[in-house]
């Protein structure tokens, strides 16, 4: 094994979703994602697109409440206090980043946490930090976990790096991996000896938003390396790429995720389990 594929990965989900989605409407409930909306924005309405297809393939039903680009604080909140009240949908996806002229943290703080999706909220991180199962974590930093268990690579009693400290990957998928028992190191740009720590690791978690920007001197055989970056390639080269330079790394290693077709193709499908999971809690 040597490329962790996101794509199987995502696909496992999805038939299991499937069951799950076919439970819960024979007792009368029809899973729903509602995506609340500002404007057109090309990067929103690709997203948009790939999430009803991923949601049309398992059964679960997607609502969109549009806003103009224009609209004003008030405006989004009271779409958002509506969604919040209708039973019909079961979570919520906000698209971030607002438009300037909207307040993100009062955005956000408006969102019920029990429909917050992509734990965007605080009281879904709350519920990350002191594990009381309220709310969901961010859809990215599970992505980081369910690779890791699908493929089955131990994780307690075990050292992870994770590169990177951001509210969004850093922070709570090194919540998500004490749960399961790992001892956790956090490095960060000011971090010294950074390939001798994670050369130490049996697990190395990339999150670090730097082009390739990680090679082969920072690991060693056997370890598993998850590269969370998706980053437009450097020098004008077309397409994406992660943090970490695979091509080098991926000979040395047990296991690296590939960019693209690694966490990035779980995270949607991930976004639809917790769909399913508030459908459950009701």
């Amino acid at each position: 094994m040597a490329l962790l594929s996101g794509k199987e990965v995502a696909e496992a989900l999805k038939e299991q979703l499937k069951k799950e989605v076919e439970a819960l409407k024979a007792k009368g409930t029809n899973p729903t994602l509602g995506i609340i909306r500002m404007g057109e924005e090309p990067g929103d309405l690709a997203y948009e697109k790939g999430a009803k297809k991923s949601a049309e393939e398992v059964g679960i039903g997607v609502n969109v409440f549009t806003l103009p680009r224009e609209a004003s604080q008030d405006e989004l909140i009271k779409v958002i206090q509506k969604v919040n009240g209708d039973k019909s949908v079961h979570g919520v996806l906000l698209f971030q980043p607002l438009p300037k002229q909207i307040d993100a943290f009062k955005a956000r703080a408006a969102l019920d946490p029990s429909k917050d999706m992509d734990g965007i909220t605080d009281g879904s991180m709350a519920g990350i930090y002191s594990d009381s199962g309220k709310g969901f974590p961010p859809c990215t930093a599970e992505s980081v976990i369910k690779i890791l268990k699908h493929f089955k690579v131990e994780l307690s009693g075990k050292n992870v790096v994770v590169l990177g400290r951001s509210t969004v990957i850093g922070k709570p998928v090194s919540m998500l991996l004490l749960k399961e028992n790992a001892t956790v190191t956090v490095c960060h740009s000011k971090t010294k000896d950074l390939p001798k720590k994670t050369q130490e690791a049996d697990v190395v978690v990339v999150a670090m938003g730097r082009a390739w920007s990680v090679g082969k001197e920072s690991f060693r055989a056997g370890q598993y390396v998850i590269d969370v970056g998706v980053n437009a390639k450097p020098n004008g080269e077309k397409g994406t790429c992660g943090d970490v330079r695979t091509e080098e790394v991926e000979p040395v290693v047990a296991g690296i995720t590939p960019v693209p077709g690694g966490v990035g193709s779980v995270t949607n499908t991930n976004l639809l389990c917790h769909v399913v999971e508030a459908a459950k809690k009701g």
